[in-house]
C-alpha cells in the first residue's frame, strides 16, 4: 500500500505525543509544553484510527474486487510487522530488571497471549505497561478479517451501520456500568478491549467508505479541510471533556468523542486535497516509519537517561531534555534497524516467492 505523506504526519504527531505524556516518568516537560504533554495519551487513540484506517483498506479493498480473503497471508504479514521487536523488547525486560522504568512486571505469558491490557495489576505492575496497546490491535487483528469475510458475504449498509452503532452503545454501557461501580478506571475502563474499540471502528468505518461507497469519500476529499478543522473542534472538544479524565462523562462519552475528531482527521490527511495532506514536515516520514520501535523502546531510553542524570545532573533543562530526544531516537533507531526493518525485508521476500509459487502452480490456459 502507498505510504501517505498526510498519514505519515498524523502517525509522527501520535508518537510524538505519546512520548511527552510518558516524560512524566522524569518530571515531566514543563512550562507551556505541559498541558499538551498532559493529553499525551490520546496519541494512542489516534494510532487506533490509522490502524483501523489502514487495515481496514488492506481486507476490503480485495474484498471490493471480488478477490477472496487470504487469511493465512494477512495474519503472516501482521506477525512479521508485529512480533520480532515487541519480542525483542519483552526479552530486555524479562532478562534485565534494572533496565525496567518500574520494578513490577507482569508475568511473560501476559505479555506473550496478548492479554495484559485485560489482567493488568497496574498499581505493583508498570514495567511495559504500554504493551496494553498492542493486546488492543492484536485482539483487532485476529477478529476483524472474519468480521470482513462475513460482511463481503452478503454486502448490506444496514448492516454496517448497525454493527457500528452495536460496538459504539457496547462501549459506552460497559464504560459507564464500570464508572458508576468506581471500578479501578485504568483497569476497567482505559486498558481492556472492549471499552476501546471507538477509535479502531471510526477507521474501519473510514475504510469502509472509501471502499464501498467512492463517491462519498471523494466528495470528502474535496471538503478535506472542512474535515480538518471540525476534526480539530472536535478533538478540543474531547481535551476539554477529559480534564477530569475519570469524571462519569469523560468516561462513557469522551472516547467515541475523541475518535470522531481524530478520523475526521485521518480522513483529511488521506488524500493530497487538504492542508494535513500537503503538510511536509522534515523529519516525519522517519518517525512514522520508526514509530513501532519508537514505541516500544522509549521507556527503556528514558529511564536509562534519567538514571545517568541522576549521577550526573546537566545545568540546563534544554540539555536533558536533547538528551532523553537522542536517547530516545537512538533506541527506536537501533530497533528499527536491527530487528524491524530486517524481517520486514524478509517478510517481502517471501510474500515476492509465494507470488511466483502461485503464478507457477496456475494451469495453463487459452
Amino acid at each position: 500500500m502507498q505510504r501517505l505523506p498526510g498519514l505519515d504526519l498524523l502517525r509522527a504527531i501520535a508518537i510524538v505525543w505519546v512520548m511527552l505524556f510518558h516524560s512524566w516518568m522524569v518530571g515531566g516537560v514543563g512550562g507551556p509544553f505541559q498541558p499538551i504533554a498532559d493529553c499525551g495519551w490520546m496519541g494512542v487513540d489516534l494510532f487506533f484510527v490509522l490502524s483501523g484506517y489502514l487495515i481496514g483498506r488492506q481486507l476490503l479493498e480485495p474484498l471490493g474486487r471480488g478477490e477472496p480473503l487470504r487469511f493465512g497471508a494477512f495474519y503472516l504479514r501482521r506477525a512479521f510487522r508485529i512480533l520480532p521487536a515487541f519480542l525483542a523488547v519483552l526479552a530486555i525486560y524479562v532478562l534485565f530488571p534494572a533496565w525496567r522504568e518500574a520494578p513490577g512486571l507482569q508475568p511473560a505469558w501476559q505479555f506473550l497471549t496478548f492479554t495484559l491490557n485485560l489482567l493488568i495489576d497496574y498499581r505493583h505492575n508498570q514495567a511495559f505497561s504500554h504493551a496494553w496497546s498492542l493486546c488492543v490491535e492484536e485482539h483487532f487483528y485476529l477478529l476483524f478479517p472474519l468480521l470482513a469475510w462475513w460482511l463481503a458475504r452478503r454486502p448490506s449498509r444496514t448492516a454496517v451501520v448497525v454493527g457500528a452503532a452495536g460496538v459504539v452503545a457496547a462501549g459506552l454501557l460497559l464504560r459507564g456500568y464500570a464508572s458508576l461501580h468506581g471500578r479501578d478506571w485504568l483497569e476497567s475502563i482505559y486498558y481492556p478491549t472492549w471499552t476501546r474499540l471507538d477509535g479502531l471502528l471510526a477507521g474501519v468505518l473510514l475504510a469502509t467508505i472509501q471502499t464501498w461507497q467512492p463517491a462519498w469519500w471523494a466528495a470528502m476529499q474535496r471538503r478535506a479541510n472542512l474535515l480538518a478543522g471540525a476534526g480539530l473542534l472536535l478533538a478540543a472538544a474531547a481535551i476539554w471533556l477529559f480534564r477530569d479524565k475519570t469524571a462519569f462523562a469523560a468516561s462513557v462519552f469522551g472516547f467515541p468523542l475523541l475518535s470522531l475528531g481524530l478520523a475526521l482527521l485521518v480522513a483529511a490527511g488521506a488524500g493530497s486535497a487538504g492542508w494535513p495532506g500537503r503538510w511536509r514536515v522534515p523529519g516525519a516520514g522517519w518517525i512514522a516509519a520508526a514509530s513501532y520501535s519508537l514505541y516500544l523502546s522509549h521507556k527503556l531510553a528514558m529511564h536509562a537517561v534519567h538514571e545517568l542524570l541522576q549521577r550526573w545532573p546537566v545545568p540546563h533543562g534544554l540539555a536533558a531534555f536533547a538528551a532523553y530526544a537522542l536517547a530516545i531516537a537512538a533506541a527506536g533507531a537501533l530497533l528499527h534497524y536491527a530487528v524491524e526493518r530486517p524481517f520486514l525485508r524478509l517478510r517481502a521476500r517471501l510474500a515476492r516467492a509465494g507470488s511466483r509459487g502461485a503464478i507457477e502452480a496456475q494451469p495453463a490456459s487459452a
